[in-house]
């Protein structure tokens, strides 16, 4: 059985007919449409009657295809749709139920978290000249400035690579990378820049990590997903926190036509299976990264921003990357120097969806953006 839940933006009527809800059924629950929606998937007959009424009785319901009242199926897939009180409540009364329910129930609490804060901004800084945006590489002197300017913005954390993580990019040699990162890092060492703004490493390369990580820096963003035991062990030793990404196959070959069974399920128990190692080797500070555009279509893409809120059940922050990337300009086409207004939709997506901290280029203008939001949503 797998339970998830999903956007309140789904298309629900076309979700209720692929569940094989009845007609008169479809037209009813499509209104009730208004707050949580939890998917469970090959849940038992009986569960899903006891479900049914369950739910009912809390002031939810729940979907659940032709002829599940006689057990036409033994296992069926169901939709529970619910307010947040409702929920709550029923939540309580299935902790004593068979067939799997307990498991709904603690599934339910954990999609009741609730976010309050706006989320942290990353900025954004390419000690090379081959990222896919030119205005994010910096070089010695100049990159200091730039920190100096994003913090000045308002960014929370300053993420910091010195290799292209672009599709299509190609590989660096770890001496190659390092000379790139050294003379920044001993400028924010030597003028302390480290007391201002948290400095996070984006690099896999444990010799990059291991200096860096002596400057002052305190965060490993590694996109190929701590795969490296002496990553999470540099990790671990320097008790840095570690924000781990899903990305399928390389730079080098992960958009050549990625394909997943199910992008969301595959991606969620990749960053589950990956946070507990890293656990295991006493990291305490965990970030999640779903990866967009790492191996990922325009849809996978798509899908991950919209089903956020089932990755927060894993109990861990949220970042999400999705700055002036080419998903803009597939469904808005712009060159990259033209994606500021896409940029921002997208985080604006992601922090409703509950994205905790935000990897961007241009600082400032997301400052200013999730400022306005947050009292706006505040009233």
């Amino acid at each position: 059985m797998k339970t998830k839940q999903l956007s309140n933006d789904i298309e629900i009527k076309k979700l209720l007919k692929k569940i094989d809800v009845d007609s008169g059924g479809i037209s009813i629950l499509a209104h009730k449409h208004k707050h949580l929606l939890i998917l469970i998937e090959d849940l038992h007959v009986g569960g899903a009657n006891i479900l049914k009424q369950d739910a009912i009785s809390v002031g939810a319901d729940l979907a659940v295809p032709k002829g599940t009242i006689i057990a036409k199926e033994p296992f069926v897939d169901a939709l529970l749709i619910g307010s947040k009180r409702s929920l709550e409540k029923l939540s309580q009364k299935l902790k004593v139920q068979p067939f799997g329910l307990k498991d709904v129930g603690r599934y339910i609490e954990k999609t009741l978290y609730v976010k309050e804060k706006k989320p942290k901004i990353m900025g954004v800084i390419n000690a090379n000249d081959d990222s896919f945006y030119t205005k994010s590489r910096f070089l010695g002197n100049e990159a200091i400035k730039t920190i100096e300017q994003m913090i000045e913005d308002g960014a929370d954390i300053i993420d910091i690579g010195g290799v292209s993580s672009r599709p299509g990019a190609l590989a660096v040699s770890q001496e190659e990378e390092l000379q790139r990162l050294k003379p920044i890092a001993d400028i924010i060492y030597e003028q302390k820049l480290y007391e201002k703004v948290r400095l996070s490493i984006d690099s896999f390369t444990p010799a990059v990590l291991a200096y860096l990580l002596e400057k002052g820096f305190s965060i490993v963003n590694d996109i190929t997903g701590f795969e490296d035991d002496a990553v999470c062990k540099l990790c671990g030793d320097y008790k840095a926190s570690a924000v781990i990404m899903h990305m399928q196959g390389t730079p080098q070959t992960m958009q050549k036509d990625p394909y997943y069974d199910d992008v969301v399920d595959e991606v969620y128990h990749y960053l589950h299976n990956q946070a507990q190692k890293v656990q295991s080797f006493g990291v305490e500070e965990i970030v999640l990264d779903v990866g967009i555009g790492f191996g990922k279509t325009l849809e996978h893409n798509i899908l991950l921003l919209q089903h956020l809120g089932h990755f927060k059940t894993l109990g861990y922050p949220l970042l999400v990357g999705a700055s002036r990337k080419s998903m803009i300009d597939k469904i808005s086409p712009s060159d990259v120097t033209k994606r500021l207004g896409g940029t921002l939709a997208i985080h604006l997506k992601a922090a409703k969806e509950g994205a905790d901290i935000l990897r961007v280029h241009d600082v400032f203008e997301h400052k200013q953006a999730f400022d306005l939001w947050n009292a706006l949503e505040k009233g």
